[in-house]
């Protein structure tokens, strides 16, 4: 009996051990299914911002350019004769009246010498006739001589006195032909490649060849096309004071060079529909070349307090721009805006944002209405830039 007792004791205990697990397992299990039913909260959607700024803006009409120099010389001889020299290098920098060409005088000077000689001969008989002169009319006076005598004498002196004219004319443009013979710069330039060298004959005013070319690098003209829409907003404020132009220089440096606005075409290209401008540049450096390409903006006026952001933070919808703004609990809205033009990397809006909001320039594409986000950047510094 004592026997029969402690067996049913053992198993009682044994039924409690299991009881007691299942119902730790019942409990565990119950604990995970009510979690289960509750929603986890999304984690914030990583992001960085950029703050709205309100800056002083230009407005810019861009363009590209074309480098022309500023005036270009064809040299060319104006006497037939031997090149004797080049007082110049190619690629040489010459100012306006230096020396380049000489031609063999020596026919020229002969030439001078012939006319000085018979304008002295003329210049004797011109003497001797207005002694002539003075002697028969004092004689026909007395009557002396004839009348007919004394007419002969007045027009032999008025004939010696147009040749004696005529000889100085020739005395002068002999000179004038001698002084050909040396070929000085008409301006102040760059020289190009030599096209004839010493020794070689050159002829008059040849239409087909010219001795070098020089053209002038300081000033400098850029050239730019821009529509013809943009026509009446450009004269209108170049009636009221100088435009200025800016031009990118493509070496490395991100310098920007400033001309003004000087020249205008009286007529639109029908064919393109742009006018041509053009713009001066002092290039006192040269860093402006014939032919070279460059970046135009011509700036017409600067727009204060303008709303501008990063063009990142711009998306597009399917009829209006908009943009992320994040609120003060750092969730997102978002807010259609106006953009009223692009400015290389920043866009100036005109309806839509007030100054110091921030708006998502990366991370929209996981971005919803309400979404909790965690900005990674400090948009005060980086917006900071004037």
């Amino acid at each position: 009996m004592r026997g029969i007792i402690q067996m049913g004791s053992r198993g009682h205990s044994s039924f409690k051990a299991v009881l007691s697990v299942a119902l730790i397992l019942f409990g565990v299990w119950s604990c995970s299914e009510g979690k289960s039913q509750v929603p986890k909260p999304k984690p914030a959607v990583p992001v960085t911002v950029a703050a709205v700024m309100k800056k002083t803006i230009p407005l810019d009409i861009t363009a590209i350019g074309t480098v022309q120099e500023y005036t270009t010389v064809a040299i060319k001889s104006r006497v037939g004769g031997e090149l004797l020299r080049v007082h110049f290098r190619e690629g040489q920098e010459v100012s306006k009246g230096d020396l380049l060409f000489t031609i063999d005088p020596r026919p020229y000077e002969a030439a001078l010498a012939e006319a000085k000689a018979k304008l002295a001969k003329d210049m004797a008989l011109l003497r001797k006739a207005q002694e002539d002169a003075r002697r028969y009319a004092s004689l026909i006076e007395k009557q002396v001589v004839s009348q007919e005598q004394y007419d002969q004498v007045r027009a032999n002196l008025a004939s010696l006195e147009a040749t004696v004219k005529a000889d100085e004319a020739a005395v002068e443009s002999a000179k004038l032909q001698l002084s050909y013979c040396y070929i000085y710069s008409p301006v102040s330039g760059r020289t190009g490649s030599l096209l004839a060298h010493p020794g070689n004959i050159v002829k008059a005013n040849d239409e087909n060849k010219s001795l070098v070319v020089i053209r002038q690098l300081e000033p400098i003209y850029v050239a730019f096309s821009v529509p013809e829409g943009h026509l009446p907003l450009i004269r209108s404020k170049w009636s009221k004071g100088r435009l200025p132009v800016l031009v990118n220089i493509s070496d490395g440096t991100g310098r920007q060079l400033e001309g003004e606005l000087t020249f205008m075409e009286n007529t639109v290209d029908v064919t393109t529909g742009t006018i041509l401008l053009k713009a001066t540049f002092p290039n006192k450096d040269r860093s402006l070349w014939p032919g070279q390409f460059v970046n135009v903006r011509l700036r017409l006026e600067e727009e204060p307090d303008a709303l501008v952001v990063p063009s990142q933070a711009i998306q597009t919808g399917q009829q209006e721009a908009y943009v992320f703004v994040v609120k003060g609990d750092s969730t997102v809205e978002i807010r259609p805006v106006k953009v009223a033009r692009t400015m290389g990397e920043e866009v100036v809006v005109s309806q839509g944002l007030q100054a110091g909001g921030q708006v998502v320039t990366e991370g929209q594409i996981r971005l919803v209405p309400g979404a909790k986000v965690e900005v990674k950047n400090n948009p005060s510094q980086e917006g900071s830039s004037p």
